[in-house]
């Protein structure tokens, strides 16, 4: 662990590669674990402004999830997240044959919306947990990112260089070039 400005950091992020493997894993974060996707509260008030824009994109079963539940919940721990379809799938959620993908996603993709998703999927794997005085970064392994985690290594890309457009989009660009330094430094 290293900090950098007011965070402090896995060395993990820095040592470890990571690719998303959509062919392999078929977007199985978004249809697995046990809690929709952490939110903040700036987001929770984007989600609600698009959800008009982003409805088209949706399955019925996530605008029902949606229209039923909000769009965003407080999870059992209180958290800020995405709403679930029958407490799995991403309320956001839809599908390319089998492979998950995000509706949000797909309605930036088509420049119907001007927010690509939530900053914690898109941040994946990694993870950032505020607190008062910092935010902890830290990478999340999880056993369905196994392909991503080989792919990575095949093509020798870690973690904070496959996530960098995320990075820069929570922490900024000065944030982003003092990790790079962080990084050259502990390679030497």
């Amino acid at each position: 662990m290293f900090q950098l400005g007011k965070t402090i950091v896995s060395e993990d992020i820095l040592e470890k590669d990571f690719v998303c493997n959509l062919s392999a894993c078929k977007g199985a974060c978004c249809v697995d674990g046990d809690a929709g996707a952490p939110l903040s509260i700036e987001e929770t008030k984007i989600l609600e402004e698009i959800y008009p824009k982003v409805k088209p994109f949706l399955r019925k079963q996530g605008i029902a999830a949606i229209e039923a539940q909000g769009t965003w919940t407080k999870g059992t721990d209180g958290d800020l997240e995405t709403p679930l379809i029958d407490n799995k799938d991403c309320a956001y959620v839809i599908f390319d044959g089998k492979t998950a993908l995000c509706g949000i996603e797909q309605a930036y993709n088509q420049g119907i919306v001007d927010w690509k998703k939530p900053v914690s999927c898109h941040l994946y794997p990694i993870r950032v947990k505020d607190f008062t005085e910092f935010a902890a970064v830290n990478y999340d392994k999880w056993d369905i990112c196994d392909p991503a985690c080989s792919l990575g290594q095949e093509l020798e890309v870690p973690v904070y260089k496959f996530v960098k457009e995320a990075l820069v989009r929570r922490f900024g660009e000065d944030w982003y070039a003092e990790l790079e330094i962080v990084a050259q430094e502990l390679k030497k």
